[in-house]
C-alpha cells in the first residue's frame, strides 16, 4: 500500500501531453492553448479617442480657447486631413484621433455656435486619447498552456487570430463492472442498484477538458470483462469502476494483467479510495476505481483531474489546497490520509457526521474534502485546517 502522493506520481508517471490540433477560433473555448501565439497587429492601431468630442491641440487647451471646427472622425471613417492652430475637428469614441491633434475636449465642456466651439467647463489634464499600442503590440505574446477563457477569445480575435492550436481532448472510457448494476432508467431487479458512478465521472472530467464515453455495463466474468476493454480500445485513459478488490467476483485485474496490463500499483493508504490499482494497458493509462459511489467520485477528484492536466499539457495540481477554520472538532485521524466530505461556508469549514462511502446525498451537499493526514492528532474548533474545493 503506498502513499497518495506516491500514487499521484506513477499515475502521472503513465501518461504525457496529447498531440496538438488547429481549431477555430470560434470553437477554442475551453480548450488548452498549446503554444504559445503572437499579436499580429498593435491594439488600437491607431490612436484612437477615449470620449465624444472635439480634437484639438492640446497647447491651446484653456477655459474659453475658442476653436473652430474643420471636419468630423468617427469610428471606421478618420479625418483625412491636419488640425492647426485654432482648430478643431469633431470627433467619436474609437475615432483616429486625426494629425495635428493632442487632446479630446469632451463633448460636455464646450458650447459650440455653428463652427465655432468654446471650452466653457475646465477640461482637466486627461487627454482623453488611447494611445497605438496601448493594449497590445504588434508580435505581444499570450503565453501557454492556459485554459482558453471568453476573456482570452476577445484577446487573440482582437489579435488577428483565426484559428487556435489546442491540446486534443483526452478519449476517457468508463468501464462500470458488476452483476448488481442496472443502467438509470432501467428496471432493476431486488438484488440491483442504478449504476451512477459512471455517470457522476463523467461529468467531472469533461468539466476538465476530457472527453468522456460510458461503455456497457461489464458483468462479473472474465469474458464480458475483455468485451468491455475491447470497446475502450482508442481511449487515451481507460476508468474501470469496481471489481478491482480481492473478493472472488472481483475480476478486473485479473482480466487486465490477462490482456497485458503493466501495473504500476495496487492499493493506496487513503480512506475513501484504498483499493485503487493503475497501470498501462496498450497505448492508454489504466485506473482501477473502487465500487462504492463516494470513493470513485474523491478518487475521480484526487487522481483522475490531475492526469486529464497533464495530459491536456497543464499543472498536474489543480487548485492548490485552501485553508479554512474549523467549525467544530474532530477525532484523531486512522493510518491512512482521510478526505471528509465537508461544507466551507465564510472561512468556516465543517466535516460531515457521517463519513461512509456510499452516502451520494452528502456527497452532493459538500463543496469541499478536508484532508486529515495519517494519524493526525484530535483537531479543535477554531484550528486552521487544509481541503480541497470540489
Amino acid at each position: 500500500m503506498i502513499s497518495v502522493s506516491e500514487a499521484r506520481t506513477h499515475l502521472l508517471s503513465l501518461v504525457q501531453q496529447l498531440e496538438t490540433e488547429e481549431v477555430p477560433l470560434a470553437k477554442a473555448a475551453g480548450r488548452v492553448l498549446a503554444r504559445p501565439l503572437q499579436a499580429r497587429r498593435d491594439q488600437p492601431p491607431f490612436s484612437a479617442s477615449a470620449m465624444d468630442g472635439y480634437a484639438v491641440n492640446a497647447a491651446e487647451v484653456e477655459m474659453h480657447a475658442m476653436f473652430k471646427v474643420i471636419g468630423e472622425a468617427a469610428a471606421g471613417h478618420a479625418f483625412d486631413g491636419r488640425v492647426g492652430a485654432g482648430q478643431a475637428v469633431r470627433i467619436f469614441t474609437g475615432a483616429p484621433v486625426p494629425q495635428g491633434a493632442s487632446f479630446v475636449v469632451i463633448q460636455e465642456d464646450v458650447s459650440r455656435s455653428g463652427d465655432l466651439i468654446t471650452i466653457t467647463d475646465e477640461p482637466g489634464s486627461n487627454h482623453n486619447i488611447r494611445p497605438r499600442g496601448g493594449d497590445f503590440t504588434d508580435g505581444q505574446s499570450i503565453a501557454a498552456p492556459r485554459l482558453l477563457t471568453p476573456s482570452d477569445i476577445a484577446l487573440l480575435a482582437a489579435m488577428n487570430i483565426p484559428t487556435v492550436p489546442v491540446t486534443r481532448r483526452p478519449e476517457v472510457a468508463l468501464i462500470s463492472t458488476g452483476d448488481e448494476l442496472v443502467m438509470p432508467g432501467g428496471a432493476p431487479g431486488p438484488d440491483q442498484i442504478i449504476a451512477s458512478n459512471t455517470f457522476g465521472l463523467k461529468a467531472m472530467l469533461e468539466a476538465h477538458g476530457a472527453r468522456a464515453r460510458i461503455l456497457p455495463i461489464a458483468r462479473d466474468t472474465e469474458s464480458s470483462l475483455r468485451t468491455a476493454f475491447e470497446l475502450a480500445e482508442g481511449a487515451d485513459l481507460v476508468v474501470t469502476i469496481g471489481g478491482a478488490s480481492v473478493g472472488d467476483h472481483d475480476l478486473v485485474g485479473k482480466v487486465a494483467q490477462d490482456l497485458g496490463m503493466e501495473r504500476s500499483f495496487y492499493k493506496v493508504a487513503m480512506r475513501p479510495g484504498k483499493p485503487l490499482m493503475a497501470g498501462r494497458m496498450g497505448g492508454a493509462a489504466m485506473v482501477g476505481l473502487p465500487g462504492n459511489p463516494v470513493s470513485a467520485m474523491v478518487c475521480g477528484h484526487v487522481f483522475l483531474a490531475p492526469v486529464i492536466r497533464a495530459l491536456l499539457g497543464l499543472p498536474a495540481e489543480t487548485d492548490q489546497l485552501k485553508t479554512a477554520t474549523l467549525s467544530a472538532p474532530l477525532a484523531a485521524n486512522g493510518p491512512r490520509e482521510h478526505y471528509m466530505r465537508a461544507k466551507v461556508e465564510n472561512g468556516h469549514l465543517a466535516a460531515f457526521d457521517n463519513q461512509d462511502s456510499s452516502l451520494l446525498t452528502i456527497l452532493a451537499e459538500a463543496n469541499a474534502l478536508l484532508i486529515r493526514a495519517p494519524g493526525d492528532c484530535a483537531r479543535s474548533a477554531g484550528e486552521t485546517v487544509q481541503y480541497m474545493p470540489i
